[in-house]
């Protein structure tokens, strides 16, 4: 008996830039998103002034990195199991992260929490929201 393959179909995500959200001020909604290999991510500047770009050291090994420009939107498609950080380059003094876990998070968590204490160090408002949304993990 031949056994036809299961169909997997990539969802797609959006993921607002906001000037003001659940989070506080200067967040990324939703700040952490839960999702599959080869499902994509749209980030939507909902507000202007801001950008979505990973976070060196804080995305899974042979992963593409992403920079989407001031107040564009992009659409990455992740095809990299685990955690993957990103930030707003203006707004990184103002803890504006989120967080994309792609299949199993643990696959690289432990590099990305050792990358997050230096990236921390930058921020001068929320210092423990990373924190928090890594330890929800």
């Amino acid at each position: 008996v031949l056994l036809a393959p299961a169909l997997s179909f990539a969802e797609e995500f959006e993921v607002q830039m906001l000037n003001q959200g659940t989070d506080g001020v200067m967040v990324f909604e939703p700040s952490v998103l839960q999702i599959q290999v080869g499902d994509s991510v749209t980030f939507t500047p909902s507000n202007p002034g801001h950008n979505s770009a990973s976070m060196a050291g804080m995305i899974p090994a042979g992963a593409e990195a992403w920079d989407s420009g001031m107040s564009q939107s992009i659409t990455v498609t992740f095809t990299e199991e685990g955690t993957y950080v990103y930030q707003c380059t203006p707004h990184l003094m103002m803890a504006m992260v989120g967080v994309v876990t792609v299949g199993d998070p643990n696959a690289n968590l432990g590099a990305v929490k050792g990358s997050a204490v230096d990236a921390k160090s930058s921020f001068m408002m929320a210092q423990d929201r990373l924190d928090t949304y890594l330890n929800g993990l």
